[in-house]
């Protein structure tokens, strides 16, 4: 049987104007939640389509690369629905290359929404979910936040932080009650995604190593975690067997990560 419910519940989805985030609101509104989308764009075209009465899905422009509009939207969220249960912290941004040539814009955008928002959004919930003695923080991390991802220092560096944080999360509040869960997909039909296709001479290597998903067989695994209170959703379960690879002789995982590094590069 399932530990938590998301019929009757109410969550934000933070990134929803499309692609994971977009499937995540439609799949928990399918599950009975209450539903806040939020983006910098789409997000209240996608709730109409959702509840066209818009008494069970709700859009709302939101720009949380700030902790001021983190605050913002938990607030605004909150006079919609009520208390949150689940707040998803989706929107990401997949920005930079290497260390020598990404402008130090692109590290202060990728930390400010991958890591920050987070944390800026865990800020503002705590205190009301802490009184409760429940409350559900489920963010959006990578592969890349268990594997480096080979072709972007900014992408490896901040979904790395965010699977760090979601763990810290779990540790910390777990017994006050909080429920943590953090996805970790490696390919997924995303705008994002194909963003990477001309990005290296061989190819777009998210591409190369794994199984390009749908947005909503992910957010399927996402309700099936949260159901079962999982920390973290391996989408691509290949994903576990690298991990112990890496943890069981990690020279040799670098050099295999290499080899795939020059087949991206167009070396071989």
């Amino acid at each position: 049987m399932p530990i938590m419910e998301l019929d009757g519940r109410t969550a934000v989805v933070t990134g929803a104007g499309r692609g994971i985030g977009e499937a995540l609101a439609r799949a928990f509104h399918a599950e009975g939640a209450h539903v806040v989308l939020a983006d910098l764009e789409g997000a209240e075209d996608v709730a109409s389509s959702i509840d066209p009465t818009v008494q069970t899905a709700h859009g709302l422009r939101a720009d949380i690369s700030t902790e001021a509009g983190n605050v913002e939207l938990v607030t605004a969220a909150t006079e919609i629905l009520g208390d949150i249960d689940l707040f998803f912290a989706n929107a990401g941004v997949g920005l930079g290359t290497d260390v020598l040539s990404t402008p130090e814009s692109d590290w202060e955008l990728a930390f400010d929404v991958n890591v920050h928002s987070h944390r800026w959004a865990a800020k503002a919930l705590l205190p009301r979910w802490l009184e409760r003695g429940d409350g559900y923080f489920a963010s959006t991390a990578s592969a890349a936040g268990l594997l480096a991802q080979i072709g972007s220092a900014p992408y490896t560096l901040t979904k790395r932080a965010a699977v760090a944080f979601a763990e810290y999360l779990a540790i910390t509040y777990g017994d006050a009650g909080l429920k943590v869960t953090c996805l970790c997909p490696q390919g997924v039909n995303t705008q994002m995604l194909h963003a990477g296709d001309e990005a290296a001479p061989g190819g777009n290597v998210v591409k190369l190593a794994a199984d390009v998903l749908e947005p909503e067989d992910v957010a399927r695994d996402v309700v099936a975690a949260i159901n079962d209170e999982r920390l973290l959703v391996l989408p691509h379960p290949e994903v576990a067997d690298y991990m112990q690879f890496t943890a069981s002789d990690p020279d040799r995982w670098v050099g295999g990560m290499r080899k795939l590094q020059r087949r991206v590069m167009g070396a071989e």
